[in-house]
């Protein structure tokens, strides 16, 4: 019989190596911030707040702890997992002077917010054209969902409170560019709020659709090629007129909810008047209709509102709610584009739910929780997430092809940022070799020299 020594292998463990880099494969988010002009950006932005004689400077320590977030990090201290490469991130400053530049910046109030937000719109235009092709708005329409994140809170934080879900936190309102298919998403707001702010709030879904138009390219501020995309939480009669008053300038597709106005016309409909729903391959939807309402239901709607509806067959034990009728799940928006099929108008606003991605992609980049008491500070926490996860789309965008442009970012850690080199220095240059059995290794490599090729900033 033989001896059973276990499933794994036994490794003896000692300290003291030499040469070796943890996380090398972030000099992608490394070659993307330089690439792109982010450094210069965020560090011409917060020089106002530069103290005299300083040895850090606080766009430096600003974009590290992006780093440290985008890489995994969940609070300030986990700067420390690039404190320990300098040969891959520089020089990185102490904790307490992360926490002094973090407050610091936090006094600023909405100085250092509308910095910070500019240089991140400069940045993201250039990024948009170093990627040609693969920008969001080469398809001729960009789209901006926005939706309401609730974040926990376990303590009493500053504007934390009993939120809708009879949760306690606070319920952020989250803009995104959708990249479509053939990619992820970037964020373009991000609106700390308390935990009970309404999630059909009309004033916070105007200053959010301002602050996400302001990080858009200039020449798509204007223009019916962008198109606000909201679920029923904006809904509300002074948004949708909002948004019909610069209907020169924006499309917008927005979830409604069923009233019994709607309901009682939906009844109405007669069967020749629903037309079945399609799939993104072209494919008809099998046991899904619509249709566009008309009538009553439109009342104190803006003029070239569409009201178009949706219903389907439920699934098996799935159970109906008091709007529904005849045994039908319905669904409603409101768009104010003319001139294209209802199907292809409600196949669109139903890919809206790819914002849900990106709400997940953010719970795990460092918006599980706030970590700071004051809201100031964790407002500031806030456009560190949207800093980290900018870099976690446009090196994608920038650098990587096929299926690995689509990975979230805890797919992007477990195979390409947790990748271990070793450093190679030969005739004054570093160099990071990667192990030559990691499977992702020719990914990694690939996706710098295409980083490595686009021209410099400036």
């Amino acid at each position: 019989m033989k001896k059973r020594i276990g499933s794994y292998p036994r490794v003896r463990v000692e300290g003291g190596g030499r040469g070796v880099v943890s996380q090398a494969g972030a000099v992608l988010l490394v070659e993307t911030i330089r690439k792109s002009g982010l450094d210069t950006a965020i560090s011409a932005a917060l020089e106002p707040w530069r103290k005299a004689r300083a040895v850090h400077d606080p766009g430096k320590i600003l974009l590290d702890v992006a780093l440290a977030v985008a890489l995994g990090g969940d609070c300030l201290a986990d700067v420390g997992l690039l404190r320990a490469e300098p040969a891959v991130f520089g020089p990185v400053a102490s904790d307490p002077t992360v926490s002094r530049l973090i407050n610091t910046l936090a006094s600023g109030g909405q100085r250092v917010l509308a910095a910070l937000r500019t240089a991140r719109a400069e940045v993201r235009e250039r990024v948009w054209r170093l990627a040609g092709e693969a920008a969001p708005d080469t398809g001729g329409q960009v789209i901006v969902d926005i939706d309401g994140v609730l974040v926990l809170a376990h303590s009493e934080k500053q504007d934390a409170a009993a939120t809708w879900k009879k949760t306690f936190g606070h319920h952020p309102l989250m803009g995104f560019v959708d990249h479509g298919r053939s990619g992820s998403g970037e964020p373009v707001v991000g609106l700390l709020r308390p935990g009970n702010a309404g999630s059909n709030t009309a004033a916070d879904h105007i200053e959010a659709t301002r602050l996400a138009l302001a990080q858009l390219p200039k020449r798509l501020r204007r223009g019916r090629q962008t198109l606000i995309r909201t679920d029923s939480g904006g809904g509300t009669h002074e948004f949708v007129a909002w948004l019909a008053r610069r209907g020169r300038w924006l499309s917008y597709s927005v979830g409604m909810t069923i009233t019994d106005a709607i309901h009682q016309a939906v009844l109405k409909v007669p069967a020749s008047a629903w037309t079945p729903a399609v799939e993104p391959d072209g494919d008809i939807r099998d046991g899904a209709w619509v249709a566009e309402l008309g009538g009553d239901c439109l009342t104190g709607w803006p003029n070239g509102l569409r009201l178009i509806v949706r219903k389907e067959r439920p699934h098996p034990g799935a159970q109906l709610r008091f709007t529904d009728a005849d045994g039908m799940r319905l669904t409603c928006f409101a768009t104010n584009t003319a001139g294209e099929a209802i199907a292809a108008l409600e196949l669109r606003h139903r890919q809206r739910a790819r914002a849900e991605d990106r709400i997940r992609a953010a719970r795990a980049t460092g918006l599980r929780n706030l970590p700071h008491h004051g809201a100031a500070q964790n407002q500031i926490w806030l456009e560190i997430v949207q800093i980290a996860l900018d870099l976690l789309a446009w090196m994608p965008l920038l650098a990587l092809t096929g299926k690995a442009r689509l990975w979230e970012p805890r797919r992007l850690r477990l195979r390409l940022f947790s990748a271990a080199a070793q450093l190679i220095t030969t005739g004054r240059r570093r160099y990071l070799r990667l192990a030559r059995h990691w499977p992702w290794a020719d990914v990694i490599s690939d996706a710098l020299d295409r980083l490595r090729v686009l021209p410099n900033p400036g």
